[in-house]
């Protein structure tokens, strides 16, 4: 039991910014169950990438988050990495893009998709 709660304890979380671009996308995909998935996996400039998408579909190990009005869905396994970090939405003058604010990186890439502990 106590193992349960300790998986449960950990949080993945998404900013206002990142939940309506989120809302956008599913209403433009045309489907409103889908989700955002967020992933880490081996690769990437520092040893480890994150990856997002869009999803519909919910795996035996997935937690969810809702926020904001979406559902955020991480692997227990990327949530060991991504325990307290925060999903954003960017836009700024080099263009729009999701960004992971990850507190358990040790270093980050300079574009900011890789980063390791």
């Amino acid at each position: 039991m106590a193992e349960a709660e300790h998986n449960y304890a950990a949080r993945v979380s998404v900013t206002e910014s990142a939940a309506e671009r989120v809302q956008t996308l599913i209403k433009m995909e045309g489907k409103p169950n889908m989700m955002l998935r967020l992933g880490v996996s081996g690769g990437g400039c520092s040893g480890f990438s994150y990856g997002i998408s869009l999803d519909d579909t919910v795996n035996d190990d997935d937690r969810l988050f809702s926020e904001f009005g979406i559902t955020l869905v991480v692997d227990q396994t990327s949530l060991d990495m991504l325990d307290g970090s925060v999903v954003d939405f960017v836009e700024d003058l080099s263009g729009s893009s999701f960004q992971v604010k990850n507190p358990n990186a040790t270093s980050t890439c300079g574009c900011g998709s890789s980063f390791s502990v």
